[in-house]
């Protein structure tokens, strides 16, 4: 992220727009070859949490920089982005003293629709697909809170409130 923000910050956004479609694409990548290897570890749950929370907190000035007329023009869908992050950040860290670090079903759709809608920004394109993935993190936020809500310790990689739920009973 360090050097995705000196690109941005440069107004260097073709570097930039690569930098990030390869930090996105690795993200996604290193889950996936974790789980196929059987290599999911409560450490790497934590580190992929830290590294997204990074990223999303970055791409707000790099916005800033390189399409504030898109800040300008959605500051209403960022701020409820960005309370939809922080909210279940500060709930986690009052129960649990850490980051949830559930990675839900729902979230992993919801981060792969706003990863997808970022690319688009940057690169120029429309902002409908970013008002989508608004919902989409909504509604994975509100899921983490309640599972946050229901359950007694933490715990990494929880796939869905309906998983904890069924647990309990």
């Amino acid at each position: 992220m360090p050097v995705v923000l000196v690109f941005a910050w440069r107004g260097a956004s073709e570097a930039f727009l690569i930098c990030l479609i390869f930090s996105l694409v690795s993200d996604v990548a290193d889950g996936t070859i974790a789980r196929r290897l059987g290599q999911v570890t409560e450490l790497g749950a934590k580190l992929d949490s830290w590294g997204d929370l990074l990223t999303y907190v970055a791409l707000l000035p790099c916005a800033c920089w390189l399409r504030p007329e898109f800040v300008r023009g959605e500051i209403v869908y960022l701020i409820i982005v960005a309370a939809s992050y922080l909210i279940p950040i500060a709930f986690g860290f009052i129960k649990y003293g850490q980051l949830t670090s559930y990675h839900t079903r729902l979230a992993t759709v919801a981060a792969y629709v706003l990863g997808a809608s970022i690319v688009v920004i940057f690169a120029g394109g429309p902002t409908f697909a970013f008002r989508i993935a608004t919902l989409f993190i909504l509604l994975a936020e509100i899921e983490e809170v309640a599972i946050t809500a229901v359950l007694p310790t933490w715990q990494a990689n929880v796939p869905s409130l309906d998983h904890v739920l069924r647990r309990a009973r």
